[in-house]
């Protein structure tokens, strides 16, 4: 009997399970995440080698004209050293790590989730998948309320393969797509695209993709070459949120 346990086991049937209790489910950027890891033996005892949480969200990736969703582990974290969990017994391993200043953040299609599993020697690894809703910190905020003041509309919001000039640690940037709704830039900008750079020390380096709506035959060719769009680079910090909105219309409207 002893002899298709280790089998069953083996392939995952009557193994060790695990699961994950976030302390909540919302979180900004840059804050702690805390809970605890429930892991429960199976039919027989069980070496786990590890226990690790991975922060995963998905992007898209472009080739052959065609876009498609790719999975992106944005950090992960080792929970223990090897140890055995023992038939049916039942251990809780409390954990605590920073969520990155650079997760995306749940809006638009963006998801993100932690996955927990165990690595088992010889065994199916089991595993364990819980949503976090990601949500912008005071000054991302204060950015987004600024463009909705200035007149703008958010469109769209997706993480895609970002080319290596804008490239931090991961290999995609999140993109925010406002377009002009009402105000001084309705008529004159096709859209405003966002990209953050978090800093992580309160300070937030910011691109708006600045699309210039066409105007006149010049204004066709350029749109027709894609020279009609212009990156605009901010750096702002939480010290310049009640000026902030003055601060992002200066720093676009000169290419609108």
């Amino acid at each position: 009997m002893s002899f298709f346990n280790k089998v069953f086991a083996s392939v995952g049937i009557g193994a060790a399970e695990v699961d994950t209790k976030l302390e909540k489910d919302t979180y900004m950027p840059g804050e702690t995440v805390q809970g605890v890891v429930v892991i429960k033996g199976g039919k027989i005892d069980q070496q786990i080698d590890e226990i690790y949480l991975a922060l995963n969200t998905t992007y898209l990736r472009e080739s052959d004209d065609r876009k498609y969703s790719v999975t992106a582990t944005i950090d992960r974290f080792r929970l223990t050293t090897p140890f055995t969990i023992r038939a049916k017994e039942k251990k809780d391993i409390p954990f605590s790590f920073q969520l990155p200043y650079d997760t995306p953040l749940s809006i638009g299609r963006s998801k993100v989730w932690v996955t927990t599993g165990l690595d088992i020697k010889g065994a199916v690894d089991p595993s364990d998948k819980d949503y976090i809703k990601v949500i912008p910190n005071p000054l991302m905020s204060a950015v987004f309320h600024s463009v909705e003041q200035m007149g703008f509309s958010i469109r769209e919001a997706d993480c895609e393969e970002a080319p290596r000039r804008l490239r931090g640690r991961l290999p995609f940037v999140q993109e925010f797509e406002f377009i002009p709704t009402s105000g001084r830039f309705r008529g004159r900008l096709d859209e405003l695209e966002v990209v953050f750079f978090p800093a992580g020390n309160g300070t937030l380096d910011i691109m708006f993709q600045v699309d210039r709506r066409a105007r006149g035959l010049s204004g066709l060719f350029s749109e027709a070459l894609g020279t009609d769009e212009t990156n605009v680079r901010l750096t702002v910090t939480n010290g310049d949120i009640p000026s902030l909105q003055q601060k992002i219309q200066n720093a676009i409207q000169r290419y609108s």
